[in-house]
């Protein structure tokens, strides 16, 4: 191995932030090129069990590039911003139909049992 390459593999992140969200673990790394600029590699890390009690990591990387960083950060917050106003509308859907539901139970509940052979015909 030459001495480049050996730089470059002791190479260190300048930042690194970890996010474990149940099964994944999300990797934020900042790193610097060989012209002196930062870039983003986001990883995403998944343990995958396999027989006998082994298991193994499935990886996911994306790089990021300072020219991209305003463009990724637009179509990331349009895709949360769709998400959240979804959800919510989702979520008042389901909120309106429980509460139909039980408005429907109260209903049923308000009614008398009556009998129609108690009813006297004239």
């Amino acid at each position: 191995m030459s001495e480049q390459e050996q730089k470059k593999d002791h190479r260190e992140d300048a930042f690194s932030k970890v996010v474990r969200a149940g099964k994944r673990t999300y990797f934020f790394d900042v790193k610097q090129s060989r012209n002196g600029e930062y870039f983003l590699t986001l990883t995403e890390s998944k343990r995958i069990f396999q027989s006998e009690g082994k298991f193994t990591y499935e990886k996911h990387k994306i790089f990021l590039y300072p020219e991209d960083f305003e463009k990724f950060n637009d179509g990331f917050q349009t895709a949360l911003e769709f998400i959240n106003e979804n959800s919510h509308a989702q979520e008042k859907d389901e909120n309106q139909s429980t509460e139909e539901n039980q408005s429907t139970e109260e209903k049923k509940e308000s009614f008398s049992d009556v009998d129609f052979d108690d009813l006297e015909t004239t």
